[in-house]
């Protein structure tokens, strides 16, 4: 079952992947576009700096690859540590559901970005975390 537990992890990592190479693609290809040249930036000048720079459909790429970067690692270390102290059938099914709301809600917020749908993704996302965190807790102290 530990395979099975991982899976979904493994899988979000490459979906992480997916949405970086996607992000440096569409973000590349609009500062080509742009009349200034990327070295006229000021020193220092990081990602969230292009906010208002380039069109807000581009961003939207970048925002979601920070998204993948925050609540996720939640699920990476409640499904580690329940793959190791032993995954039920509902606990790798309670993966995989995050795993499909975190993808509808990176497709979403990259394509379309309407706030009310979005929410709603992240909040249906959260539901199989919560879940996952409380059987973290109930194998680690009660097993």
């Amino acid at each position: 079952m530990e395979a099975q537990m991982l899976a979904p992890a493994a899988v979000l990592v490459a979906w992480s992947i997916f949405m970086l190479l996607w992000m440096t693609a569409v973000r590349l290809r609009a500062l080509a576009k742009l009349e200034s040249k990327a070295s006229d930036a000021k020193p220092g000048a990081r990602g969230e700096d292009l906010n208002g720079v380039l069109p807000d459909e581009v961003n939207w790429k970048a925002h979601n690859y920070t998204h993948l970067t925050e609540t996720p690692t939640l699920f990476y270390a409640v499904t580690v540590i329940v793959a190791l102290l032993g995954a039920s059938g509902a606990d790798v099914t309670a993966a995989w559901a995050y795993v499909a709301l975190r993808i509808a809600h990176s497709l979403w917020q990259s394509m379309v970005n309407r706030i009310p749908v979005r929410l709603l993704l992240f909040t249906l996302s959260n539901l199989p975390l919560i879940y996952l965190a409380g059987r973290a807790l109930q194998l680690a102290l009660f097993q």
